[in-house]
């Protein structure tokens, strides 16, 4: 227990040494303390830019990604029902006539098989 708090004191002695410090800093000469803040910034904005462009750069959506957020893109708006729109104060209005949307062609295909065996198979 003795050592815990002989530590956090340690701990708070230096972080006000450091605030200490940089109140100085910012009144003795602070045009070079803005400098440094400045150019600190810069550098860390470098190295975290060149980090997320290296690290994150290999994570970009894949197309079964792109595939999937399209397909669920679709099923929310055929699924979800605009309540606000058909209910005024409490009469039902009839919904409003739907165009004739062009259907996309699907992506599925049907791959032809064995068929012949499978009917040989059958009447034997």
């Amino acid at each position: 227990m003795r050592k815990n708090s002989i530590l956090k004191f340690i701990i708070y002695a230096i972080v006000g040494l450091a605030a200490l410090g940089l109140v100085m800093q910012l009144f003795g000469n602070t045009t070079n303390f803005i400098l440094n803040l400045f150019v600190t910034a810069v550098f860390g904005l470098a190295i975290f830019g060149i980090l997320y462009y290296f690290v994150l750069g290999g994570r970009r959506s894949s197309s079964d990604t792109k595939k999937y957020k399209q397909a669920v893109k679709q099923s929310k708006t055929k699924y979800t029902t605009n309540q606000s729109s058909s209910t005024v104060r409490g009469h039902v209005q009839p919904s409003p006539i739907k165009k004739k949307v062009k259907k996309r062609p699907s992506h599925l295909r049907v791959i032809d098989g064995n068929k012949s065996k499978r009917k040989k198979r059958a009447s034997n």
